[in-house]
């Protein structure tokens, strides 16, 4: 679709020049009536947020039509000139910003939270924005839509590497309609920018493959002028530099990095609204302000509904081995074909490891909703984040020390934005084997426990496995699968045929009672790779007259909502945790809290798991070291049953 120039008069700049003057009175009164916040940066970037939100195609009225074109905002901190720019711009009742910003009762946070009409994506920890609207910018190339996406950022958060992986990653998929604003006000808070750390921001951005233009960032033809050009640009991304002063429009703020996060007094507010020509109305927004209850505000969570054909369950024959990871694959690919040309498609996004996360099936399937990332798991984790909540069911793919470990905080933003993302890990625990202790995931449980609306799948084998990934797809939420390297036979039952089969349904939290507890002297809890071992150590157990119950876990972290259940099962019983994971955070942490937060009498609970950093070896031989495998299970419970 091609670009249609916009064009703004004399009267509709001078008109704007004037909501900028007002603008710049609001951000200086809620920051002086909270007593905290940064008036300097969301002075040096008000010409550019008011800029972009009269030239994008935006709805104030109807802030989340899905015709809207996607505006991001990286430093999050300037929350104050965002507020006041939506505000003034009718997306809601500007004096409910002011009166409110930073106060518990109300949606105007610190920084800026997805979910305020305008705003569609948290942000405040620097360098993530970019990401984030690569995510949106892809989403338009899935689902074929026209919208634009604008990304507003700091010059200071430039010298993250996450802003260089979504750089170049833009650059590839040739994002022609992902705009960037940057302002370059050369301040932060340790002073200024090319003091603290230089960076080459326009050289980066011309080696990587965008269009870069240069504006005066407080002159709204020059902007407009340098946004009609990006517009136009129909090959490569665009960035426009904008060069500005901190604390622009008060005599006193400008070029000062002192006010980056330091509110003016009272005195110096009313110095600023006189210099600014504006009433000095703040007892106005004190007597609001006092009236606010101190209760938090309701969430502002958007969400959709995905929808989406599950297929028909695959199920593994029991003389064959096969990984859990490959078990995901055939899934995934199933369901990539039978959703691509719905209303949900799914996509994928790989970190240059489809080998091993068994991706290529769905890779050669769907081709345009595969993309490979290359070694930038954090611009993965964030753009993925954001491309979930476009009604596109995404998948991030990786080894658990990255999926997790490396991308934590990303992880955590995610949750936090109330995404739909789905983090497939192919590699937790010790079952990694060789690659050691550098690439042995111990906390795939205990790292996404921190997240409070993350839910965490430890399929127990191949057939599980199928099911819980057809599961989480047409559940609006962010689900970690955490499936192991190794191959195994599926799940017997006790007549030998395959246990999560048949009328077998998965269910998030259910606890599978996978051999009878019922006259069970002790009861084996596992989850993932340990599974089999559990059970082939109780089978054998079993033959010498001693009675063993397995229960399944595959989704610990809700372990404890399963009271009822628990209870039946564990009361006056010997309880054993095997887990390929750290002994300290994950099944055996979640049953002990199980248990003491529902009052659950049990003789005595013990765990088996990874008491340290492993070595190097395979998964058999370090089974076998930490005695999560059948014989060390076997043996440990028969010295704990004297």
């Amino acid at each position: 679709m091609g670009h249609i120039e916009k064009h703004f008069s004399d009267k509709d700049i001078d008109k704007i020049k004037q909501m900028a003057v007002q603008c710049r009175g609001d951000v200086l009164k809620m920051t002086t009536l909270a007593s905290s916040g940064h008036p300097g940066g969301s002075m040096s970037s008000m010409e550019m947020y008011l800029a972009v939100y009269h030239f994008a195609n935006v709805f104030p009225k109807s802030p989340w039509k899905k015709e809207r074109d996607r505006v991001v905002i990286s430093h999050g901190h300037t929350s104050p000139g965002v507020y006041s720019v939506l505000g003034r711009m009718g997306y809601y009742d500007v004096d409910e910003a002011i009166a409110g910003f930073r106060h518990v009762n109300t949606i105007f946070e610190g920084h800026i939270t997805r979910g305020i009409p305008g705003v569609e994506w948290t942000t405040g920890n620097l360098g993530q924005g970019l990401s984030a609207g690569l995510g949106f910018a892809l989403a338009a190339m899935v689902k074929k839509m026209d919208y634009r996406t604008y990304v507003i950022m700091g010059d200071a958060e430039q010298a993250k590497g996450q802003v260089a992986e979504a750089r170049r990653t833009a650059s590839k998929y040739k994002t022609s309609d992902l705009t960037v604003l940057i302002d370059v006000n050369d301040a932060q808070i340790n002073g200024r920018t090319q003091d603290v750390m230089p960076v080459n921001i326009k050289e980066n951005y011309l080696s990587d493959g965008w269009e870069v233009l240069e504006v005066n960032g407080h002159d709204f033809r020059q902007l407009f002028a340098a946004l009609n050009k990006a517009a136009a640009n129909t090959l490569t991304p665009t960035v426009i530099l904008c060069h500005t002063q901190i604390g622009h429009g008060i005599s006193f703020m400008e070029n000062d990095a002192g006010y980056h996060g330091k509110p003016l007094s009272e005195k110096q507010l009313f110095e600023a609204l006189d210099e600014l020509e504006l009433e000095n109305d703040l007892e106005k927004y004190k007597e609001m302000r006092n009236k606010l209850p101190i209760k938090a505000h309701e969430k502002t969570l958007l969400e959709y509904k995905p929808e989406i054909k599950t297929g028909d369950p695959k199920t593994y024959r029991t003389d064959v081995s096969v990984d859990n990871r490959s078990a995901f694959g055939n899934a995934l690919k199933d369901l990539g074909v039978l959703n691509d040309k719905s209303s949900t498609p799914i996509s994928v996004v790989d970190c240059d490891l489809l080998p091993s996360t068994k991706t290529g099936g769905f890779a050669k399937a769907c081709p345009d909703k595969f993309f490979q990332f290359g070694v930038a798991e954090h611009n993965a984790a964030a753009c993925s984040g954001a491309m979930s909540v476009e009604e596109i069911v995404t998948f991030f793919t990786d080894f658990g020390v990255f999926g997790i470990d490396e991308t934590y905080n990303q992880q955590r933003l995610n949750d936090i934005n109330h995404a739909n993302l789905k983090l497939a890990v192919t590699h937790v625990g010790t079952d990694t084997g060789e690659d050691g202790k550098t690439h042995h995931c111990l906390d795939y449980v205990g790292g996404p426990a921190n997240f409070f609306h993350f839910h965490t799948i430890v399929p127990g084998d191949p057939n599980q496995t199928d099911r819980a990934v057809r599961y989480v797809t047409e559940r609006y939420g962010n689900y970690l699968i955490a499936v192991g390297r190794s191959k195994l036979h599926p799940i017997k039952d006790i007549n030998g045929n395959p246990f999560f089969a048949g009328d077998y349904t998965f269910e998030y939290g259910k606890v599978d009672e996978v051999r009878e507890t019922r006259v069970a002297n002790a009861i084996i809890i596992a989850m993932g790779a340990t599974l089999p071992e559990a059970v082939k150590a109780a089978d054998e157990i079993n033959k010498g007259g001693i009675k063993v119950g397995v229960l399944n876990c595959s989704c610990p972290l809700v372990l404890w909502k399963q009271r009822q259940f628990l209870e039946e099962k564990l009361t006056n019983k010997i309880v054993l945790t095997v887990e390929d994971h750290n002994i300290w955070t994950g099944l055996g942490a979640m049953l002990e809290d199980a248990i003491t937060r529902n009052n659950i009498k049990v003789t005595a609970q013990y765990r088996l798991g990874i008491d340290d950093y492993s070595v190097s070896g395979c998964k058999e031989d370090l089974f076998k070291l930490f005695k999560i495998d059948a014989a060390g299970i076997k043996s440990e419970l028969l010295e704990i049953l004297g």
